[in-house]
């Protein structure tokens, strides 16, 4: 089994469809292992978004990841990281094939409903930047 980390993002929060991007999870048989609802100080986002702070779009990125609540999910599953890129789409979803949650939910290359781990090196990254051990089962 492996894990990979998701965000559901505020955009999708604040379009109250969080539930429709669990069901894809489920139906896809991930297994939730951590979630909670969150709401990122502008720090916190720039420290989970470390990676990206010398492209011109961090700042914007950040701003939109801090202003509303965003649910953050540790996954597991065989493959997990590989299978939760595919069910995601592409980041924009004008060019997600149909049937992903981004070009199915996602509203714009800026607001596209989910994030997910790109990488283990990622994963191992993520899920322990939001979770203890302790909340993981």
């Amino acid at each position: 089994m492996e894990r990979t980390f998701a965000i559901i993002k505020p955009d999708a929060v604040e379009r109250n469809i969080s539930g429709k991007v669990l069901d894809r999870i489920e139906g896809a048989g991930f297994k939730i292992v951590g979630m909670k609802k969150i709401h990122l100080t502008k720090k916190e986002a720039e420290g989970f978004y470390y990676v990206h702070k010398e492209r011109p779009f961090f700042n914007d990125l950040c701003t939109f990841m801090s202003r509303n609540p965003v649910i953050v999910l540790a996954l597991e599953k065989d493959n997990a990281i590989a299978a939760w890129r595919e069910l995601m789409g592409a980041t924009n979803p004008a060019n997600a094939d149909a049937g992903t949650i981004r070009k199915d939910l996602g509203v714009s290359i800026e607001e596209n409903t989910v994030h997910g781990s790109d990488s283990p090196e990622s994963a191992a990254f993520e899920i322990p930047y939001f979770f203890s051990s302790l909340e993981l089962v």
